[in-house]
């Protein structure tokens, strides 16, 4: 990775997602006027975080003891359950939740009234970062929130090994195409690849899009729900002091009645 690559990741993985995009764009043309293409393809092509991502990065990238704690105690919580420790798995699973609770406090200490499910989302990435290497290793450049969905810890951050296919029986070589023809089929290979690639890249971009509208809406609507409740809280205040001031008001008029 490029200076101009790295300074880009830094500079746009801690920038608040509303101008991701048009700072990159002028960090892409930046690498271009430079006369490095390469770079300013690489920033192009990074991916805009949705506001939960976003918050972890910047925790992550303001706090440099935040990644060490976190992989300090997974590796505890590895090694506690590779012993079966079962005393020691509980006391490290306290310290876990002790941990990814300060952390998230700590990310969001500067938002003013952050949403619940903006809070849900930086604990789960908290917690899958603690469970799995690769969650761990993305920290500082993460797209969306992570969420941990298997039991335990992930002990060795691989993937499962899947067994190797049987060997397929022997057969007689085809003979050798012309070198013009392999030469393309190569480039109708490359033509092939290049359409997934964009295809997948215009869907990455939209579902990243519709998530980042979704969790706007949720944010709005939470707010809202805030608000009403806060009116509902007054207009119940004032609903008590006209009936208190309408009870008055009939004791004074019954005493009055009978005088």
């Amino acid at each position: 990775m490029t200076d101009l690559v790295s300074d880009a990741v830094a500079e746009l993985y801690q920038l608040d997602p509303d101008e991701f995009m048009a700072r990159r764009k002028d960090l892409a043309e930046a690498a271009r006027a430079a006369g490095d293409p390469a770079a300013a393809r690489q920033i192009t092509g990074l991916r805009k975080p949705t506001r939960s991502a976003w918050v972890v990065n910047r925790l992550v990238r303001a706090d440099p003891d935040v990644s060490p704690r976190l992989a300090a105690l997974a590796g505890e919580l590895r090694d506690a359950e590779r012993s079966r420790q079962g005393a020691r798995i509980r006391e490290l699973s306290a310290a876990r939740a002790r941990l990814v609770d300060e952390l998230t406090r700590q990310a969001l200490s500067e938002l003013p009234a952050p949403p619940a499910a903006l809070r849900e989302d930086v604990t789960a990435t908290l917690d899958a970062a603690i469970a799995d290497p690769e969650v761990a290793a993305s920290l500082g450049t993460l797209v969306r929130a992570a969420h941990w969905a298997g039991f335990g810890l992930n002990l060795d951050g691989l993937p499962v090994p899947v067994p190797a296919p049987e060997p397929a029986k022997t057969k007689k070589p085809a003979p050798p195409e012309p070198s013009a023809e392999r030469e393309r089929r190569h480039r109708e290979k490359i033509i092939l690849a290049e359409r997934e690639v964009a295809d997948a890249d215009g869907a990455l971009d939209a579902a990243t899009v519709e998530e980042q509208r979704l969790e706007d809406t949720v944010r709005r609507l939470e707010t809202d729900l805030a608000e009403a409740r806060q009116r509902l809280a007054e207009a119940r205040r004032q609903a008590y002091r006209a009936e208190s001031r309408q009870r008055r008001a009939s004791v004074a008029l019954s005493r009055l009645s009978h005088e």
